[in-house]
């Protein structure tokens, strides 16, 4: 199979959009943790509070995740696309190669992500129960 210069680029729109999406993610939490700030001296010993902490914690180290592995991917595909233009095909395909790997990588860390804000809002929920 041949490899050209437009192959890594095809990926460009794609990885941009996901790194949009991811950000969104990032400052949805950011905005959710501000305003459980201003509630902790309140809350701060109860259980399904301290839940949801934990369960902050662990997306935003996912997120972090995310962001790199994306990231990553986006810029082996800018180096993918140099060696390519400078006639090197054995080592774009290689690149490119290792670039759909990381973008796997970030969506399968995205797919947690979302499983574990699923958890957030079943803690959410679980305020609403009657006792």
């Amino acid at each position: 199979m041949e490899i050209t210069l437009t192959t890594p680029a095809i990926l460009f729109p794609a990885i941009s959009l996901l790194m949009l999406a991811y950000t969104n993610r990032f400052l949805a939490l950011a905005n959710l943790i501000r305003s459980l700030h201003s509630n902790h001296a309140v809350r701060k010993h109860d259980l399904r509070y301290r839940a949801q902490l934990a369960n902050l914690r662990k997306r935003t180290r996912l997120i972090r995740r995310m962001q790199t592995w994306g990231g990553l991917s986006f810029f082996m595909c800018v180096v993918a696309m140099l060696c390519l233009f400078f006639s090197n095909e054995l080592a774009g395909r290689w690149v490119f190669g290792a670039s759909l790997m990381c973008l796997m990588v970030s969506l399968a860390t995205s797919v947690v992500e979302i499983r574990i804000s699923l958890d957030a809002l079943e803690i959410e929920l679980s305020d609403l129960d009657i006792d």
